[in-house]
């Protein structure tokens, strides 16, 4: 197909499609003439990544750049390039959180947490920084201690860990063992995608509890 089909069969307009082109994150299509190419269903299928991790991940061009220089790179372990993908995903923290003191507690906390579920995590992955940070805000409105041992808290935080795992775990079963492209595919538009259907659903308890209590029908 010439760009405009694969326009079509994406819905991406042709002027991006040139802009993923032009950086790097779209792969030539086979040329045909001058200024004229063939593009076929794994082009179809990178716009579809593209456009999941800028849209549901949202990730700049350039984060999303440095993961499918990962995700391409055949030396790169699959373990590897999904990591690269989760820290791009999860915010950096800001310098001034870095520099509370209360941040240096949260983490001692996220460490704990880890060790006492026994979580494989890389020492750099960027989501221990994400949850401390949450546990500061949590603390800030009482909703959580970080001086001492919260048993209550805990217990919640760790209920989270046992069910995602179990979940993590089914579906990262899906995964094919030998296509790296649909490795890549499963594992980093699973997280974006199965993660913000996690949010919606959540988000619609949380309304329908308000109601429930609050409401006035």
């Amino acid at each position: 197909m010439r760009i405009g089909g694969l326009s079509t069969a994406t819905g991406v307009p042709v002027a991006t499609l040139k802009y993923y082109l032009r950086e790097g994150l779209l792969h030539a299509g086979r040329a045909t003439a001058v200024n004229q190419a063939d593009y076929d269903e794994s082009h179809v299928r990178r716009v579809r990544l593209v456009r999941s991790l800028l849209e549901l991940g949202r990730l700049s061009i350039a984060e999303v750049a440095d993961v499918l220089a990962a995700a391409d790179d055949p030396e790169v372990p699959i373990h590897t390039a999904f990591g690269h993908a989760q820290d791009a995903m999860a915010p950096e923290v800001a310098e001034a959180h870095r520099d509370d003191p209360r941040f240096a507690v949260a983490r001692t906390v996220v460490d704990r947490f880890v060790e006492r579920n026994d979580l494989r995590l890389r020492p750099e992955a960027r989501v221990c920084d994400m949850l401390a940070e949450a546990l500061v805000l949590l603390a800030e409105f009482g909703l959580t201690r970080l001086d001492e041992p919260d048993p209550i808290g805990e217990a919640q935080f760790d209920a989270y860990a046992a069910f995602f795992r179990a979940s993590a775990a089914g579906d990262l079963a899906c995964v094919p063992d030998t296509d790296r492209i649909q490795q890549v595919e499963y594992t980093v538009v699973g997280t974006v995608a199965v993660e913000a259907a996690i949010n919606a659903i959540r988000r619609m308890a949380l309304e329908d509890a308000s109601e429930r209590r609050f409401g006035a029908g």
